[in-house]
């Protein structure tokens, strides 16, 4: 059963494209257990803002024009309708996760879901917000849906995957539009705290997936629990073929609260966003490899979600620090300098505390709001927002 909420949002033309099709079916589960071991801590890198980039002013791929900066004032919201043509819903609650679906450079409609209820809507500029699946999670703690993905194959198959909490673990379903949702890889542990999780398709037909520790950091290094990892499944959620152990879904280990997974367009680099007790992390993921040394920390801690690889300039999205982190890469994709900070209120519009982000086009993504979840709301809180990519200081990309 399909719910339409009337459209709340900006008033960018936009339309939506979507197709639902065929259901795949297994579900894997493993067992868990933990056991103590050393963990040694990686050397700490001290960002700080760098100059601020100019937005791009219009012509953007799939975005008629660019979305307004601090130099184009925008009335505030009226009750849900936001006034700001970047966003494209309002009046959601806590949207902890977003998927974009494939787009014709015209059109962009988002998959957006709620942290607390469970309930995911299709969105899109100047269409109705639409219910098209509701998962019965436990929001407790950090848990409760905080991952979503289309399918590898979702242009033939419809399928849309999600990270949940229940009442007895953490685990990967999957649903189609309407259609109920099915466990795909249950058993994850599950704990008071370190319950969220992030999920990613590769590129290549599989399916990652961060997970939590569970509030056990001994967990995270061993080798038989799925907690504080990045599994790598396949759509039926075994083992995928190339993984270090190929009867296993770890690809590496090391996590204790991820905030979002991203990858260059083609797939061949990875990273993970981690919050961990003493610092925020960025790593890239190295099949088989442990995640000991980040690519950036943070020791301020400023509450790192999720990200997008934009060639020359990854973006991090941030809850308690509410904007977005810019690290300049090089071209064999270290970070070549401090984060430069925008969407904070002086370097760009800030829509306050930003959790899922996934890219749309080659130069735009999309971002939910968690405003709701302990920060200041405003009248059409929380929504998602189109964000367009910051080039990077002396990447030669203007």
């Amino acid at each position: 059963m399909r719910i339409i909420r009337p459209g709340r949002r900006g008033n960018w033309p936009l339309a939506v494209v979507a197709s639902v099709g065929l259901v795949l079916a297994g579900c894997a589960e493993f067992e868990d257990s933990a056991a103590p071991t050393s963990w040694q801590p990686a050397p700490e890198l001290t960002p700080e803002a760098g100059p601020q980039p100019d937005l791009p002013e219009a012509g953007t791929p799939g975005v008629p024009s660019a979305p307004p900066t601090s130099r184009t004032p925008v009335p505030p919201p009226d009750g849900c309708t936001d006034f700001d043509k970047a966003v494209i819903a309002t009046c959601l609650d806590t949207v902890s996760a977003v998927a974009a679906l494939p787009t014709d450079g015209s059109t962009v409609n988002v998959y957006a879901g709620e942290r607390s209820s469970g309930t995911v809507f299709r969105v899109g500029a100047n269409a109705d917000q639409e219910e098209v699946a509701r998962l019965d999670v436990d929001a407790t703690g950090d848990g409760g849906l905080t991952g979503l993905a289309l399918s590898p194959g979702y242009g033939e198959d419809g399928l849309v995957f999600a990270y949940i909490t229940t009442d007895t673990d953490n685990r990967v379903v999957r649903f189609a539009e309407g259609e109920p949702a099915k466990p795909v890889l249950t058993g994850i542990p599950k704990g008071a705290t370190g319950n969220r999780g992030a999920l990613l398709s590769d590129g290549k037909g599989s399916l990652l997936v961060a997970t939590g520790d569970a509030g056990d950091s001994r967990a995270s290094a061993d080798p038989r629990s799925l907690a504080g990892k990045v599994l790598r499944i396949t759509p039926t959620g075994q083992p995928a073929q190339d993984n270090p152990d190929p009867n296993s879904p770890v690809l590496a280990s090391g996590l204790h609260a991820p905030g979002g997974l991203c990858k260059t367009s083609d797939g061949s680099r990875l990273w993970v966003t981690d919050q961990a007790p003493d610092r925020d992390a960025l790593y890239r993921i190295e099949a088989g490899k442990e995640l000991s040394v980040p690519a950036w920390t943070w020791p301020e801690k400023p509450g790192v979600t999720g990200c997008t690889d934009w060639t020359d300039v990854l973006a991090v999205a941030t809850s308690e620090a509410a904007n977005i982190q810019n690290l300049p890469l090089t071209e064999d994709g270290s970070v070549g300098g401090k984060p430069q900070v925008t969407m904070d209120g002086e370097n760009g519009t800030s829509y306050g505390k930003l959790g899922a982000l996934d890219p749309v086009t080659p130069d735009v993504a999309v971002a939910g709001t968690v405003n709701k979840d302990g920060g200041n709301p405003v009248s059409s809180d929380d929504r998602v927002v189109l964000i367009v990519r910051q080039p990077a200081s002396g990447s030669g990309r203007d």
